[in-house]
């Protein structure tokens, strides 16, 4: 098989990478480096192409899907403020 043919993936997978591809772009990346990103966190989670079939493959995990999202803190000062308090509370554990 050629370098970079998708035919070992499953069709979840591809629709997976296309999703996550999408995420990428709306995000601002290219759509060259969209699909490269996407495939490799499809790698990541899935440990590359399965075979399709019931109980054929490895089990799917979601190590890189629960880093998505919006971080708790919106600026630099909520930031700052949040590392105050878990500096504090840290101290105030240990002593």
């Amino acid at each position: 098989m050629p370098r970079g043919d998708k035919g070992a993936y499953t069709d979840k997978q591809k629709r997976k990478a296309e999703h996550i591809a999408e995420g990428y772009e709306d995000t601002g990346a290219s759509e060259k480096t969209a699909k490269a990103r996407a495939w490799a966190t499809v790698n990541k989670e899935s440990g590359g192409g399965n075979k399709s079939g019931s109980g054929r493959g490895k089990k799917d995990t979601n190590v890189s899907a629960r880093r998505g999202g919006k971080k708790a803190a919106e600026n630099r000062s909520d930031r700052s403020a949040a590392a105050k308090k878990g500096w504090a509370t840290r101290r105030k554990k240990a002593g």
